[in-house]
């Protein structure tokens, strides 16, 4: 009976992402130093987390979880301090992760260079069938790519990196969560990546994520939200993910042309036709929401002034056509735009959405539910969406008054938010010391637990709130990858690196559960937790819980077989369906890190 209700509370409390805390002190914190070093009594005053808890609080939030020695950096620091240096990455040395980095063969490779080997490999491999067959040979196409690549070694080597492709994307991505000394930039990253998100199964879509990621949203992360969405709808991969690339003027309105004399007004095109794939997320997911005030009218509109922004197929980079272009008059969301103009529609349309007063309260919402609580506050999405405008989408300007508000230090909003999977796996690394793992096993890890990354087949991104990531199964799994980590089944992750294993190691039990609480739990949990940790028993393996077994099905998208020799992985990250069996402090951090608090942020 204690086994089931231990697993009906564990349960209950990831799913309704409720914190059991200690008893608080009354009054309110000190006054906290200011970027400046001066104390705002005001600011101190208008937060009701106690210090340790700001401090966990803002580790949490505004970073992928502590690292060793992060909190201890932190209260010496200062909070606003630390929020203040965040907000700034470009002054934050991290050049060990740029070195980090730099040993992915594919990541800084241009799409350029990308495409080019895909369209040799691509021939080589058509060759090859075509030869084949004529010789009476039924082949598939792998087996055709390989047999063309057996006396070609520089096509071997070409077709073996095409297929680091996704995997390096998807490793260095964690990788920096895990150990970039810019977290918030990478939290921000994540966040815009998400909004902005295309699917690495979608055809040739892959080739282009390593460039989306490098030159479009990286850099501009916490720039002007309007550059931002100008370099997302030239960059190749959502040109290509929701097919803008192949959007043409219909036969009622006319294009433009240059040919060698210069501008020559209407023009034949080929017969594609208009597509509103792009033109719709814009409005509904990119920019002013579901409920923005636009009409299916202006989806049409909007995609007629995108028509000729399409891909340079050999280059992988964006390009006008004029003869795509539909040229006449449009009106977009009540402004006129004149007829006889080429690419200027498109960056009218893309000023016209930014400007929007919905667009800053979409993309506050969005903000505060990331930051602060799900139900996102409506007095503090009303004071950033006013930030937002007045700055003119000002993201480092938005995102600072949601991290520095009073909701953001609200007990409401402590231990809050349900961790994504890759926020689970990240926090988990980062709280045992882990190296980053240069192979694709960790990565795909994530993608085990539900969310695999640049692997959500619609545009709407993964989710943000609990609900949609807590059920007995997904909890199941994450228990039995938090005992996998512990027990060093997963690659760069070993006790031994975790500094307060040594002095815990031959300790009580009731010594290693405390120094766990206080080192990985933040010093706070429930009875119920405690007792977990006491008896070393995992109830809902005790109670033969299933895993969630949708989600190992998410592992990756599938490769396309025109680039693939071998199979994506000789070895398959971890089985989360099998329960690793610890004992000692092994078995209280692998707990620990399946426990209600850590799943919280």
């Amino acid at each position: 009976m204690r086994n089931a209700s231990l697993a009906l509370g564990l349960a209950a409390l990831a799913l309704a992402c409720a914190s059991q805390r200690t008893a608080q002190t009354a009054g309110h914190p000190p006054g906290v130093a200011q970027s400046a070093g001066v104390a705002d009594a005001r600011l101190a005053e208008s937060r009701e987390l106690l210090p340790e808890q700001q401090i966990q609080q803002v580790l949490n939030r505004l970073a992928f979880g502590a690292r060793p020695g992060d909190v201890e950096r932190l209260r010496q620091l200062g909070v606003d301090r630390w929020i203040a240096l965040q907000l700034s990455p470009e002054k934050i040395d991290d050049r060990s992760m740029d070195e980090i980095v730099a040993r992915y063969a594919t990541l800084n490779a241009s799409s350029a260079e990308l495409v080019e080997s895909f369209r040799a490999v691509q021939e080589a491999r058509r060759r090859q069938a075509a030869s084949m067959r004529a010789d009476g040979d039924t082949i598939t196409r792998r087996e055709a790519l390989r047999a063309a690549a057996q006396d070609d070694p520089a096509l071997l080597d070409r077709a073996r990196r095409a297929q680091r492709i996704l995997p390096d994307v998807q490793s260095a991505k964690l990788a920096r969560a895990v150990a970039s000394e810019r977290q918030l930039q990478e939290v921000m990253v994540d966040f815009w990546s998400n909004h902005f998100s295309v699917f690495a199964g979608k055809g040739q879509t892959r080739l282009f994520l390593a460039s989306y990621d490098r030159d479009v949203i990286r850099p501009r992360a916490m720039g002007k939200f309007r550059d931002l969405l100008g370099a997302v709808a030239k960059s190749p991969a959502m040109l290509f993910y929701l097919d803008n690339w192949q959007s043409a003027a219909d036969s009622l309105h006319p294009t433009l042309a240059r040919t060698r004399r210069g501008f020559a007004g209407p023009l034949a095109r080929r017969a594609r036709g208009l597509n509103e794939n792009y033109a719709r997320e814009l409005m509904e997911l990119h920019t002013l929401g579901v409920d923005g005030g636009y009409t299916q009218k202006d989806v049409m509109e909007v995609a007629r002034a995108l028509t000729g922004w399409t891909l340079n197929q050999r280059e992988g980079s964006f390009v006008f056509r004029p003869e795509m272009h539909d040229a006449a008059e449009k009106v977009v969301l009540g402004h006129r735009l004149s007829a006889g103009r080429g690419e200027e529609d498109g960056e009218a349309v893309l000023d016209i959405v930014s400007r929007h007063p919905s667009t800053a309260r979409y993309i506050t919402t969005k903000l505060v539910r990331r930051f602060v609580s799900d139900s996102a506050p409506p007095a503090l999405v009303d004071r950033c969406a006013a930030r937002f405008r007045s700055t003119e989408g000002d993201i480092r300007e938005t995102v600072r008054c949601v991290v520095t508000s009073p909701e953001f230090f609200s007990r409401s909003a402590y231990r809050a938010k349900v961790k994504t999977p890759f926020e689970v796996v990240a926090s988990a690394l980062r709280a045992l010391n882990a190296a980053p793992d240069p192979t694709p096993r960790t990565a795909q890890v994530v993608g085990r637990l539900g969310q695999p990354i640049f692997g959500r087949q619609t545009p709407d991104g993964w989710p943000d709130r609990a609900d949609a990531w807590m059920n007995t199964g997904a909890i199941l799994n994450r228990i039995n990858f938090g005992l996998m980590l512990a027990g060093g089944r997963v690659p760069g992750v070993s006790l031994s690196t975790w500094p307060n294993a040594a002095q815990l190691r031959d300790a009580t039990r009731a010594t290693q559960v405390d120094g766990v609480i206080a080192s990985l739990l933040g010093g706070e949990v429930s009875s119920d937790t405690r007792s977990i940790l006491m008896s070393g028993e995992n109830p809902l393996i005790g109670n033969g819980a299933a895993t969630d077994s949708s989600a190992a099905s998410m592992l990756v998208p599938p490769p396309d077989d025109d680039m693939m020799l071998d199979r994506p992985l000789r070895r398959p990250a971890p089985d989360l369906g099998r329960p690793v069996a610890l004992r000692g402090l092994a078995q209280v951090v692998g707990l620990a890190l399946g426990s209600p608090e850590f799943q919280r942020r």
